[in-house]
């Protein structure tokens, strides 16, 4: 649980470390940071759009299918204790048996669910990733910035290229 916090912390420190050996003078003249927020990336690009329609589209019948099951589920349930105390013990248990059957597919079907769309999700923001960096490499490289990062505590707006690396994804 530690080790991706670790190697982050380890990576920042290095980050640092290579800033702080650059004299004060020369830093200010020659150092050329930006800073892109990944966030905005997932949230505004084209590309990010498209695989979240492209998800909502592949998981939509899932969805409404599991909808239903918990409406059925909801609906035994209110009907077993509606009718439980005039039914037998034998009938009351049999209900409450299959009750719990369907809860647990249900529950079985949802956490199957939540468990492909996660996986989907990460596969495709992956992409959406994998091309921002290209454009962020192209974009450092033709402007000759000398360090982009993508997370940050704190950044000035005036290093911030994201809108620069949006317009050039929704192209």
């Amino acid at each position: 649980m530690l080790k991706p916090v670790f190697k982050k912390a380890m990576r920042i420190l290095a980050v640092l470390a290579i800033v702080a050996s650059v004299p004060a003078p020369s830093l200010a003249q020659e150092l050329k940071l930006g800073f892109v927020s990944t966030e905005r990336i997932f949230r505004d690009a084209a590309p990010a759009k498209a695989a979240t329609a492209k998800l909502e589209q592949e998981f939509s019948k899932r969805d409404k299918d599991l909808q239903e099951l918990a409406a059925k589920v909801k609906s035994a349930a209110e009907k077993l204790d509606k009718e439980g105390p005039v039914l037998s013990d034998a009938e009351r248990n049999k209900r409450q048996r299959e009750l719990g059957e369907m809860d647990r597919d249900f529950q079985r079907r949802q956490r199957e669910f939540r468990e492909d769309l996660n996986q989907r999700r990460n596969e495709e923001l992956a992409v959406v990733l994998e091309k921002a960096n290209k454009v962020i490499k192209q974009i450092a490289e033709t402007e000759k910035y000398d360090l982009v990062l993508q997370e940050a505590v704190y950044f000035s707006p005036r290093i911030d290229i994201t809108d620069k690396v949006l317009k050039a994804l929704n192209k």
